[in-house]
């Protein structure tokens, strides 16, 4: 691939033209008068992958948004790669705090600043221009499907239904997914794990209405305080979560993936001085990335009740609510959890109030294992472009699809993502580097070349 790094040089203009005119599409999943805008980003995906080199793209119906499809199959007999990507993105307000139109993208600062620069139209398109360059110079020398949903932002409801509708159609040997990140410019990462989730609202109530807390406060249970403490008792001083029976699953990392993951550069003064904190806290035993990326998490995501207007009211609210969720880890079944949460919570509550737990949405954990040979590809991927291995990540965060593709369509995801914590994904101001777009088009033929190879 002498003619790699020549080809995107000569083309990076176009490049940018082109996923300028994607990005322009105001495609949020999450609000209906975005509807016509999803359309639009589909066939605009259609019309990229039929121009890289596909031999077919077409636009399909789900029960929710679109999908666009696409493929080039080589030879049957030869491994299949499916490429995983969403067109949707995450709505754009608090508006007033960017510093540029949103869907206007610009390049400053080298870096390409727009809603979806990075998650994910500016990673997808970082595949559509990788397999251009391998069909248009001959050196494709696997099959490759390209599968881009239009709801992964809303937690991809519509998905699922599909791949079990379609699963002849997606059969592939390893699903290639860019909607993750690295630790670091100079630091190629690839994300071996994703956390699960499960998630609740919990509504606790006392008296039949709200009370006058000075003629009923001490007599009556304030829902709020209970609340208060029986959340308090669902996680212990070492930060060991209480709920019997809750790590009975927990998938245990090996001391050798551990190791791998230690070599990622941490600096925990610079950690709590991003957050501005003055310490950290969890549980016990672990370092910081390893609470985020291989052990299990309980928060309280918010928390109402009562009065919270302007000045005082002196009043003993009737109900209190909470919203609450739980990171997961592989091992762990979400709806398994999601019980065993709501039978303990409402187990402990105290005759002087009544307590309902409703689950709300979930997800399964998923980790890919480092010595798979598409793992091994990806990993040599990176070292031919930054120079250096890639450190294996456990990611904190959840894309419950991709425990769903092993699920359902039996295939393990290779998680290589190019994005940064300084991107601003989900916030204003979304960005991303001009120099980690190009790498990934320079990296993923690589990935393509070493995974053919393995399977000879």
């Amino acid at each position: 691939m002498q003619d790699l790094k020549q080809y995107v040089e000569a083309n990076k203009e176009r490049f940018l033209e082109e996923l300028f005119e994607l990005i322009r599409i105001p495609s949020i999943s999450s609000q209906s008068e975005h509807k016509k805008d999803m359309y639009r980003a589909a066939e605009m995906w259609k019309k990229i992958l039929l121009d890289a080199g596909a031999d077919k793209a077409e636009i399909m119906e789900t029960e929710g948004n679109p999908v666009t499809y696409g493929e080039k199959i080589i030879d049957p007999a030869k491994p299949t790669v499916m490429v995983y990507s969403h067109m949707d993105v995450m709505p754009v307000d608090p508006i007033d705090l960017w510093k540029t139109q949103p869907f206007e993208p610009v390049v400053k600062d080298g870096k390409i600043w727009a809603r979806g620069a990075d998650d994910d139209k500016g990673q997808g398109f970082m595949h559509a221009k990788a397999f251009e360059y391998l069909v248009k110079t001959n050196q494709l020398d696997v099959n490759v499907k390209f599968l881009i949903e239009g709801e992964e932002e809303i937690g991809s409801p519509s998905l699922p239904k599909f791949c079990q509708d379609n699963k002849e159609m997606l059969k592939a040997d390893i699903i290639l997914v860019s909607d993750t990140g690295m630790i670091a410019p100079d630091v190629p990462t690839i994300t071996t794990g994703l956390r699960g989730l499960a998630y609740w609202q919990v509504e606790v109530t006392g008296p039949n209405r709200d009370l006058h807390s000075g003629l009923f406060g001490g007599a009556i249970a304030n829902p709020i305080n209970v609340m208060a403490k029986m959340i308090t008792e669902m996680v212990d001083e070492n930060g060991h979560i209480t709920i019997p029976g809750f790590y009975d699953d927990v998938l245990v990392v090996s001391d050798e993936e551990r190791a791998l993951m230690a070599q990622a550069p941490y600096n925990e003064g610079e950690y709590k001085e991003a957050v501005d904190v003055v310490d950290l806290w969890g549980e016990k035993g672990y370092t910081t990335n390893e609470r985020t990326g291989i052990r299990p998490s309980f928060d309280v995501c918010g928390i109402w009740g009562g009065y919270t207007g302007e000045g005082a009211k002196t009043v003993l609210p009737s109900k209190a609510f909470a919203k609450i969720s739980s990171r997961l880890v592989p091992n762990q079944n979400h709806e398994t959890i999601a019980e065993m949460f709501k039978k303990h919570f409402e187990s402990i509550a105290p005759d002087c109030v009544k307590v309902e737990v409703t689950p709300l949405h979930g997800g399964q954990a998923y980790v890919c294992p480092i010595d798979i040979p598409a793992y091994k590809a990806a990993e040599k991927a990176c070292e031919q472009v930054y120079g250096k291995r890639p450190v294996p990540v456990r990611s904190g965060g959840s894309i419950p699809i991709i425990s769903t593709f092993e699920e359902i369509l039996g295939i393990k995801s290779v998680l290589m993502g190019f994005g940064l914590e300084a991107d601003a994904i989900h916030s204003p101001n979304e960005n991303f580097p001009l120099e980690q777009f190009f790498n990934g088009i320079e990296t993923l033929p690589y990935f393509y070349k070493y995974y053919a190879e393995m399977q000879k």
